[in-house]
């Protein structure tokens, strides 16, 4: 079966600079990500959340993912691992683009 997309509305500053509050990002949900790629997690610690992160490194458990606005963003450090869902491949919205 191939990996689904879909497209998902960030929230809050925590990704800023990369996303911002508002931007619509392209995920494709299903696929392992690799250190350094922007990931759609969920959180043992908070069911039904989901959040836009950094994967970092994976740990036992699931990921290390943080925040890129380390000012603004409760990541692993206060949460604990998080489980990948899906990596985002695309900010669609307002600028779009593949670099992240």
């Amino acid at each position: 079966m191939r990996p689904r997309l879909s497209t998902v509305l960030v929230r809050g500053p925590s990704m800023a600079p990369a996303l911002r509050d508002e931007d619509i990002v392209l995920v494709r949900w299903g696929v392992k990500p690799k250190p350094g790629q922007v990931v759609l997690v969920s959180w043992a610690s908070r069911p039904g959340q989901l959040s836009v992160k950094r994967a970092s490194h994976e740990v036992d458990g699931g990921w290390h993912v943080v925040g890129d606005n380390p000012y603004a963003s409760t990541d692993s450090e206060h949460l604990g691992p998080a489980q990948v869902l899906g990596v985002v491949k695309a900010r669609l919205w307002p600028r779009p683009g593949f670099r992240l």
